[in-house]
């Protein structure tokens, strides 16, 4: 019923283009109401896409919103498989998701990524009294004792504020994670407030959650779990700097159905190298606070199939999924 009543929507907002006279050329399904991540990501990319002269006409944003992603995903994979005019955006919640089977049987393998240009990125953060001054600190206090490090965090358990510390901690040799613990928290601020006062010793989220804190001096970032220090942040080290090899981001990139020809996968790929390179982007980067982090086209699909690997494998073990 719900696909059905989807389908109607869908089939209404076409003929609300058609009534308008507008003619676009390509279309970007955000697979969320307008505002949010999704519907940023079609728009901002698809804007600049067209500014550059990259599609020569605006490309339509198509809010299709259900089952955190699911209700987009499976109309792609279901009906539009062969389309090579759409473009759907794509977040790590997108993958974390089908890792752990949220969209009821749907796979990564699917679709096809084209690619991620910028993302929020994760982060390992303390109270200012830590005793905690490194990552490295941090992993050897745990390797220690389990149970003496709780993070706070403002995803469900199993969501991926649960996992980043897990794959850290993975990352570093520990082999049973299971143990580590982990409070879930209504947000990212409450999580941090948690940290602050002593009630948890770490948080693990998202660099602009607690953009307030830093700069406050109430909190510190161990780590940032990126490829590059983020730009504004520069004296905060990466984990892989203190010898840990994890990038985990809240990415903001694309993908298109599975089977679409690889000379137009690769224009897509092409489009979004274009708008990554331009000083547009960066614009819109920096102003709404995301730091550099670009995988395009071959590299992207690499690091999805690693990512969802880990997620499959970490939630299997915390009991998430079977």
């Amino acid at each position: 019923m719900k696909i059905k009543s989807l389908r109607l929507l869908f089939i209404s907002s076409m003929l609300v283009v058609a009534s308008t006279g507008l003619a676009y050329a390509n279309e970007c399904i955000a697979p969320a109401n307008p505002g949010g991540g999704w519907d940023f990501t079609c728009r901002q990319i698809g804007k600049v896409m067209y500014d550059l002269g990259a599609v020569d006409k605006p490309i339509q944003v198509t809010n299709m919103a259900g089952a955190g992603g699911g209700l987009a995903y499976n109309h792609v994979v279901a009906e539009r498989n062969d389309d090579e005019k759409l473009i759907v955006a794509a977040s790590s919640a997108t993958t974390t998701r089908l890792a752990q089977n949220a969209y009821a049987g749907m796979t990564a393998d699917q679709v096809r990524w084209v690619g991620a240009i910028g993302a929020d990125p994760g982060i390992i953060l303390v109270g200012a009294k830590s005793p905690f001054n490194s990552l490295t600190d941090l992993v050897d206090a745990i390797k220690k004792d389990p149970n003496s490090v709780a993070f706070a965090g403002g995803s469900a358990v199993g969501g991926f504020d649960h996992l980043k510390p897990l794959m850290v901690l993975q990352r570093a040799g520990i082999e049973d994670v299971t143990k580590v613990r982990y409070i879930s928290m209504s947000g990212g601020g409450d999580a941090i407030t948690q940290t602050i006062g002593g009630f948890t010793q770490a948080m693990s989220g998202d660099m602009s959650e607690a953009v307030g804190f830093i700069k406050s001096g109430d909190a510190r970032v161990l780590a940032v779990l990126t490829e590059e220090r983020v730009p504004g942040f520069d004296d905060i080290p990466t984990a892989k700097e203190q010898g840990i090899d994890i990038v985990a981001v809240n990415w903001r990139g694309l993908y298109v159905p599975k089977g679409v020809p690889d000379d137009t996968f690769n224009t897509w790929a092409d489009r979004l190298q274009k708008v990554a390179d331009s000083a547009e982007w960066q614009k819109i980067m920096a102003d709404n606070g995301l730091a550099p982090f670009t995988k395009v086209g071959g590299d992207f699909q690499g690091y999805v199939d690693q990512v969802v690997a880990e997620v499959q494998k970490l939630s299997k073990e915390l009991g998430v999924i079977q």
